[in-house]
């Protein structure tokens, strides 16, 4: 059976948006698993995101508060059907960032994943480490900061693999 995914960072309400689109609360009910890479900024939004989602997974980032951190701390796990997921908010630099995530996350690391979800750029991004790490950004729903429009990213994973990866653009409403 297949585990349909959400993937989402850089929310930062109620600062750069009054709240989430509608848009984004149907990705979320439709998902089996949401996982936030963090900056949030409120704790109304973590409380939301729990209440609506039927999983969450999420860590804290550079802009939220103590009570996000001590809620969520800097990493978070979760295995999907065989697949370890790894979120972060803050990879460093682009340059250097495979090399850096590898060392961290990859296969020779104390506690490997499969997949590293990571937040901070606002940027996409979606690249493979050498040692096979997936790299995955989804960018911000809400903040598209040098990006013609916001995104989130959706998945599914089946088998034990990574499908469907996809890179959902998320306009703001008016």
């Amino acid at each position: 059976m297949a585990t349909r995914m959400l993937l989402l960072s850089d929310t930062h309400l109620p600062s750069r948006a009054k709240a989430l689109q509608e848009q984004v609360w149907a990705l979320v009910d439709a998902a089996d698993v949401v996982v936030h890479a963090g900056d949030w900024i409120d704790v109304a939004t973590l409380d939301a995101l729990e209440a609506r989602a039927a999983r969450l997974v999420g860590v804290a980032g550079n802009n939220d508060g103590p009570e996000l951190w001590r809620r969520l701390g800097e990493v978070a796990r979760v295995e999907v059907e065989g697949v370890r997921f790894a979120a972060i908010h803050e990879t460093g630099a682009s340059a250097g960032r495979e090399r850096r995530a590898d060392e961290r996350f990859g296969p020779a690391s104390d506690d490997p994943a499969d997949v590293l979800v990571f937040g901070h750029s606002h940027i996409p991004w979606d690249s493979t480490t050498p040692s096979g790490l997936r790299l995955l950004n989804p960018g911000s729903p809400t903040d598209r900061r040098r990006q013609p429009v916001g995104t989130v990213m959706t998945l599914t994973v089946d088998g034990g693999a990574l499908r469907d990866v996809e890179l959902v653009e998320t306009p703001r409403e008016r």
